[in-house]
């Protein structure tokens, strides 16, 4: 098996050049997938016959819940791929994940508390999928404090990884607790196994904007991997090459 590629990926001006490529072909497609699914979902869509039009947050909260746990995923996976195999870009790329993922995490917990005052008469409760998810928040930016308490990036690269490493573990946790225990949560709906419980027309807009996050947060995450790796090859005669192209 040829794995050239995998050792290319390991290249930090490789991986700069690649990167610089693919933004825009990421960054557009999801735009447009981003105001199509907004526009169905808040113009199109018609009212849930219980929640009425206070079920549209769903359109946000839902893909920010998706992102909080692929990104936070993305992150360990990479801090791994540092870890045992020593490549510094993929130290960058789990250092380019956290504050994405914080956003996002950020984004599905305010959404929920907005959703929940409504539907539940209060903004929180210690429900298993929203503690879960608090921890999720906690772990992202625990790994950003730790990475910033080092001086040294190699240290840093290290303790953060096996901190991302670790908290792998809340993430099956926060996916099947609505199942695991008792939740005030919503059983999913549209990810699950048989045909989704909402209609077409409610279904399309949200799986535009599933589409359209998953692909931002590519473009974004490439975006401050260029970034990550300027500022970790700042001495390399490569990167005064490429400013000055």
């Amino acid at each position: 098996m040829d794995w050239s590629w995998f050792h290319r990926l390991g290249s930090p001006p490789h991986v700069y050049r690649i990167a610089g490529r693919l933004v825009p072909w990421l960054g557009w497609p999801a735009a447009m997938l981003i105001l199509a699914g907004l526009y169905g979902g808040l113009v199109l869509a018609p009212p849930d016959y219980q929640q009425g039009d206070g079920f549209r947050i769903v359109y946000v909260h839902a893909p920010s819940a998706w992102m909080s746990l692929l990104v936070y995923t993305t992150m360990g996976s990479a801090a791994a791929v540092g870890l045992i195999w020593r490549m510094k870009v993929a130290h960058a790329v789990a250092a380019s994940c956290a504050p994405i993922g914080a956003s996002f995490t950020l984004a599905a917990l305010v959404t929920g508390m907005l959703w929940g005052k409504p539907m539940w008469g209060t903004y929180w409760q210690w429900d298993p999928r929203l503690t879960s998810e608090l921890i999720l928040l906690f772990l992202f930016l625990g790994y950003m404090g730790l990475r910033d308490a080092f001086e040294d990036t190699q240290r840093a690269d290290r303790a953060s990884a096996v901190l991302a490493i670790v908290g792998l573990v809340n993430v099956p946790i926060i996916h099947y607790s609505v199942e695991w225990w008792n939740s005030l949560h919503q059983t999913p709906s549209v990810m699950k196994l048989g045909r989704p419980s909402m209609p077409a027309s409610m279904v399309v807009p949200l799986l535009l904007m599933l589409a359209g996050f998953t692909l931002y947060f590519a473009a974004v995450l490439l975006t401050r991997l260029r970034g990550e790796v300027l500022r970790r090859e700042r001495s390399a005669s490569w990167v005064k090459e490429a400013l000055q192209s």
